[in-house]
């Protein structure tokens, strides 16, 4: 059973998190029937867990069949209040269009029944006010035969831009979008600008601060440009640091110093070669899909580690991202591909595991993750009840390559899971997760120094990954149920490979004596 402080905290959890889904039960409210469904949709998702721990601190465990039926009912649940939020969003843009059509018509109408001179004298009075139309602007550096073209690409039935305003070195066009499909517009007016200009100018589909689809157009100059040499060199030197880094830790692992005993590398070859597969399936994720979006990307610039062989890799974007779903899809699959396979080399390593296998590991090893423990507590059972657990070498390099994998999974700036919340959620929030996850790093840090794991991470993050990636080309298009619904599992599973054991718990589930 859980002691008085541990049911306390867990009681005050679910206290704080019941406040926090009142809060924002009140903020929905305001929204009306959109607002109210995207709140069932965050209930859905968080209330199973509320449920189990609350069970768990009642003293009541749910068994295998319990926990995958309250998943399974939480994501159908959440696929349904999806359909419908999709479905009151599209009435809503529907309404919206109409009223915006009969005010257009009624304006037209008035500006019909005045004298023809009096309809040009505002636009030829210098204090006039922009109304975006006039070639004449500051519309600088876009030439103004340029501009003109691109004022052309507009139509009733796409957007219709009502200001135009500089923008770095192109221009922001602001409007009103008339089509209701984001993905149809973004495509129309791309082709156009294509068929007019060439390509010599980019346009983003992006959504304002106010919260009002705008459009930016930027020379094609500012696209992502390929790696350097001086950076591809630095990319291989980093490659061959993280060969040696790794062998170096598997050596460590073996209870030997690798530099000092170079003779024994056979010994930590085999151990190493398992870390790299890990690190190759999770890039080779990453590419797979950026070749199927037609997307470039850099070469993976690794980062060493001496205790654990490597960080895995920063890998850029050497060119645009059509949409969400693509930013998804390639930020997704390396950790998707390579925590499969650090996932099965544990299974197997656990499977294979047996007294006197060839590793000895502390049962502590077990309570710092929920959920390697969880997967030991399966297959090794009463095994764990000992001060050293015998565990196969697989299930040391699964541990590994599924710390690796977590790490990068965390929700900030332009890691795996900062670009994944960045894709489902949008720049904004992918901004206050980025400073929540430092903010939480600084604190782990600060309360366990002995492990400079966490600091150094929170140093690479913050000099390194801290930016938010570049807006996708149509930052409208919404990912699809299924898309969202990966990325909180992988989010959900990060957390629970990082986060350990009470040491009370651990021993009421038989993890240590």
């Amino acid at each position: 059973m859980f002691t008085g402080s541990e049911t306390t905290a867990t009681v005050l959890i679910i206290l704080v998190a019941l406040g926090v889904m009142g809060w924002g039960f009140n903020r929905a409210r305001t929204y009306g029937k959109l607002g109210i469904l995207a709140w069932l949709q965050s209930v859905v998702l968080t209330a199973p867990w509320l449920l189990f721990f609350g069970l768990v601190a009642a003293g009541i465990y749910l068994n295998f069949v319990g926990i995958l039926f309250l998943l399974v009912a939480s994501a159908g649940l959440y696929i349904y209040l999806g359909k419908l939020l999709r479905d009151a969003g599209q009435d809503t843009v529907l309404q919206e269009r109409a009223k915006k059509l009969l005010n257009d018509k009624a304006e037209a109408l008035n500006s019909s029944q005045k004298p023809q001179e009096q309809e040009s004298v505002p636009t030829e009075k210098p204090s006039a006010p922009n109304n975006g139309t006039n070639p004449a602007i500051e519309v600088v550096p876009i030439p103004a035969d340029d501009l003109k073209l691109l004022q052309g690409i507009f139509s009733i039935d796409t957007f219709f831009a009502t200001e135009t305003i500089p923008y770095q070195e192109g221009v922001i066009f602001k409007g009103n979008m008339r089509g209701t499909d984001p993905e149809e517009v973004y495509s129309r007016l791309a082709t156009s600008v294509k068929e007019r200009l060439d390509d010599r100018y980019r346009l983003f589909l992006v959504e304002s601060p106010e919260g009002r689809p705008v459009i930016i157009v930027l020379p094609s100059s500012n696209d992502p440009q390929p790696a350097t040499l001086p950076q591809q060199i630095l990319a291989v030197v980093l490659l061959i640091a993280t060969l040696a880094t790794t062998l170096e830790a598997s050596g460590l692992l073996l209870n030997f110093d690798l530099f000092k005993s170079p003779e024994r590398f056979q010994e930590a070859f085999p151990f190493a070669l398992g870390i790299w597969t890990v690190f190759a399936a999770h890039e080779l994720g990453h590419w797979w899909q950026a070749i199927r979006h037609k997307v470039r990307l850099s070469l993976p610039f690794f980062i060493p580690s001496w205790q654990i062989g490597s960080f895995g890799a920063i890998t850029r974007f050497e060119s645009l991202i059509p949409n969400r779903a693509a930013l998804f899809d390639i930020s997704f699959a390396g950790p998707a591909v390579g925590g499969i396979v650090a996932l099965l080399m544990l299974i197997v390593g656990l499977a294979l595991s047996h007294e006197g296998s060839a590793f000895q590991v502390p049962v502590q090893f077990f309570q710092g993750s929920i959920l390697v423990g969880s997967l030991a507590r399966v297959f090794l059972g009463s095994s764990l009840q000992g001060n050293l657990v015998d565990v196969h070498p697989l299930t040391i390099i699964g541990w590994l390559g599924l710390v690796v994998t977590a790490l990068n999974l965390m929700p900030a700036g332009q890691l795996d899971g900062g670009r994944v919340v960045q894709a489902i959620y949008g720049r904004k929030t992918a901004r206050r997760t980025t400073i929540a996850t430092l903010v939480v790093l600084g604190i782990v840090a600060l309360v366990n120094p002995a492990n400079p794991i966490v600091l150094y991470w929170a140093i690479v993050i913050l000099f390194l990954q801290r930016g938010l990636e570049r807006p996708t080309l149509n930052e409208l298009t919404e990912l699809n149920d299924t898309r969202a619904i990966l990325g909180l599992l992988a989010l959900f599973l990060m957390v629970a490979t990082l986060i350990p054991y009470t040491p009370a718990l651990a021993v009421r589930l038989g993890i240590g004596g």
